[in-house]
């Protein structure tokens, strides 16, 4: 069936869809590891927030401010451009080369480049600032005389943390950690200004070879919301056990 005439008299072909396929797979992927280490700093500076002496207290919200406060695009640009000139040319040498980790039956683990870690660590430290905020104020929501309860009946800190506070601020928190992971997906587009692959990047590549500019585009958004919405709805399909007891 051909397009609707309102799509223009042509399409992409299976080979430009394809490369739009493989920067969606590199953005869910960033995606996802920039949440994972997003939520587990988060949770360290909430602590520190919350549980830590002035030093670390402050320390922490330092971060957050500094992470909140300056734009995204200049962090990434920091870390890629900016850092590198403060580590030894050798070393820098060595993340801008490719490299391989060889495993069992001719299996080769690829090395990521160094555009993929500096958006990673970039990423991760900004949705960390933010997801830090979500976490302290969980862990301010708890009442006090839990914790007095959970001493009294023996637990150690860290099971008082595990089955008393923990599952607590999980719920809590669960709807504004499922924002910050659908923004974690929309702010990698901005990772094309040092050159990853990911689905904004492919879609201007696509846009230059065929100068279909609004299929390349339109494609390209339609994949972004099928990524969000698969994730929201991921993130929805099960409530947590301890609030159905189940």
């Amino acid at each position: 069936m051909a397009p609707p005439s309102w799509l223009g008299q042509n399409w992409l072909d299976p080979r430009h869809l394809g490369i739009l396929c493989s920067g969606l797979w590199l953005t869910a992927w960033l995606s996802l590891l920039v949440c994972l280490a997003a939520t587990l700093l988060g949770v360290v500076l909430a602590a520190a927030i919350e549980y830590g002496g002035p030093a670390p207290r402050g320390l922490a919200r330092l971060f957050i401010a500094a992470h909140r406060n300056t734009p995204l695009m200049v962090q990434v640009l920091l870390w890629y451009f900016g850092v590198p000139n403060l580590l030894p040319e050798e070393l820098r040498f060595w993340l801008n080369a490719p490299h391989a980790i060889p495993l069992a039956w001719e299996l080769v683990l690829s090395w990521p480049s160094y555009e993929f870690l500096a958006a990673w660590i970039s990423l991760s430290l900004y949705s960390a600032s933010f997801i830090a905020g979500e976490f302290a104020s969980g862990l301010r929501a708890i009442p006090g005389g839990q914790r007095e309860a959970s001493r009294a009946l023996g637990l150690n800190a860290w099971q008082e943390l595990r089955w008393v506070v923990l599952p607590q601020v999980v719920a809590h928190v669960r709807q504004p950690m499922i924002s910050q992971c659908t923004g974690a997906i929309k702010n990698t587009s901005l990772t094309m200004a040092i050159g990853v692959a990911e689905l904004s990047y492919r879609s201007r590549q696509v846009e230059s070879e065929t100068l279909l500019t609004f299929q390349a585009f339109a494609v390209a958004t339609a994949l972004y919301l099928a990524l969000i919405l698969t994730t929201q709805w991921l993130a929805h399909a099960r409530p947590p056990r301890w609030k159905t007891g189940r």
